[in-house]
């Protein structure tokens, strides 16, 4: 089985350089004139550096780990990065070079075709191995040791994904399951007598953890018959789909939930933006608009300008936020019974100004302040008041890891329809569903599409904003 998949590896890492050198040569033929590659020493040392830098950044992006359990997709993604290593690495290298045969198109038409004949070329290999596994070739036969929850679930997924290439032999488990439906083949104690009769290429061991003796029976029995065995953790009940597994000395920890955001380079890259772009509305577009609305708000109702509330951030820490006031100044925000009154629609709280300020997100502007002051960013989950937070945090699910970002003006789940009141728990178990999915998928770019779709939802109106 080792020796198939370094031939597996050496295969594709294989086709790629050699696709890569093609790419190479085809854009240099029809973008220099009387191009002769073998006369040509810049293009060799070009072509044979490029392949050098292909091999290792392409092992260190993960590009040819194993794939069968994971679609094209993020196969693709990791192309595009390796590529971006290619474009930046071919800069230097011709100018370096000061090779002026070479036209600035070059490393435009050598990556968009590279990327291109590469991914078609991963399709079809993907489509190939696909293929002779339906004829019952390149497929791996697996047995599970333990029936129960974590188990049956990984068994599903395989049944759900077949292009991963297993083929589920049946379960051992001390006790029978009747919907197993014909795959229970025994005991765990029959493990040795399974591997002794029947071909198995890996043994999923999936026993609680509090079953040490079996698990360490099992794997003594596999290492016997050189069968390789692999141990899922159910500690992964508790994690999210965005874990992490790091190595702490020799032991292995689990982090039950991983964000980018958590990494110093990235925050520092997020708050940089924030910054930059607040400055710019403060130059372009607030010295001008804030006292337009300012001066709305004081003609047309009673009460001071800014409406100010304590809210919570990062950390659970709190701070004031500052909105337009588009409330009547004696609004309550609790009813007889001292629950939290949120806006509704056709709230007769609302000021006729404030109806169009809450229409247009306008209202929500000074929160630009918090963000310049560091309390808040331009997009992440919106921050609640203080009585929401304590209404909410023991009914709600996962309703304060919310807190482990910063609060935002915009967010996901805003753009995503899950603004405005949350009169009922499942709307609020939604929005707090966005919030965590935005802060385990965080990216420079989804904050930026984050930024237009919200741009986009006050030009065209926002039926849940009122």
């Amino acid at each position: 089985m080792q020796l198939y998949r370094t031939s597996l590896y050496l295969l594709r890492i294989s086709l790629d350089i050699l696709l890569l050198i093609v790419t190479l040569l085809i854009t240099s033929y029809v973008s220099i004139s009387n191009f002769d590659f073998f006369k040509d020493v810049n293009a060799q040392f070009l072509v044979l550096a490029l392949s050098v830098i292909w091999f290792f950044s392409s092992k260190t992006m993960g590009l040819y780990d194993e794939f069968r359990s994971r679609n094209f997709s993020y196969e693709f993604i990791i192309l595009l990065k390796t590529f971006l290593v290619q474009a930046i690495s071919a800069v230097i290298i011709l100018y370096l070079l000061k090779d002026e045969d070479y036209p600035r198109h070059y490393i435009i038409i050598f990556v968009s075709s590279g990327v291109v004949w590469l991914s078609a070329e991963k399709i079809i290999f993907r489509k190939i191995l696909n293929y002779l596994r339906l004829k019952g070739r390149n497929v791996r036969s697996l047995l599970i040791v333990g029936a129960g929850e974590v188990g049956y679930n990984f068994y599903g997924a395989i049944k759900r994904n077949p292009h991963f290439g297993y083929n589920i032999i049946g379960f051992l488990d001390d006790e029978k399951k009747t919907y197993l439906n014909g795959q229970y083949l025994g005991k765990i104690d029959d493990l040795d007598l399974i591997l002794t009769s029947r071909k198995v290429d890996n043994v999923i061991i999936a026993l609680p953890n509090d079953a040490t003796e079996r698990i360490e029976d099992a794997v003594r029995i596999c290492e016997k018959y050189t069968t390789r065995v692999k141990i899922i953790p159910d500690y992964f009940k508790f994690v999210s789909s965005k874990y992490n597994i790091t190595m702490f000395g020799r032991f292995p920890i689990i982090t039950v939930r991983e964000d980018m955001l958590n990494e110093f380079h990235w925050r520092f890259l997020k708050r940089g933006f924030d910054i930059v772009f607040t400055s710019l509305l403060f130059i372009a577009v607030f010295s001008w608009l804030w006292p337009v609305i300012a001066l709305l708000v004081k003609i047309t109702s009673h009460g001071p300008v800014l409406f100010k509330q304590e809210r919570w951030g990062r950390d659970n820490k709190k701070f004031i936020t500052y909105k337009f006031r588009s409330m009547r100044n004696d609004s309550n925000d609790l009813d007889l019974n001292g629950n939290f009154l949120q806006a509704k629609k056709d709230d007769p709280r609302v000021t006729p100004v404030g109806k169009i300020l809450r229409k247009t997100n306008l209202d929500e502007l000074p929160q630009f302040w918090n963000v310049l002051k560091g309390e808040m960013s331009i997009v992440g989950p919106r921050p609640h008041p203080t009585f929401l937070n304590i209404e909410s945090k023991d009914k709600i699910r996962f309703y304060m890891l919310r807190h482990l970002v910063k609060p935002g003006i915009t967010g996901w789940a805003q753009i995503n329809g899950y603004r405005g009141g949350t009169e009922t728990p499942e709307l609020m178990q939604k929005r707090i569903d966005s919030d965590l999915w935005y802060i385990e998928n965080w990216s420079f770019w989804l904050d930026v599409q984050i930024i237009f779709l919200t741009v986009w939802n006050m030009l065209r109106g926002d039926p849940n904003a009122y």
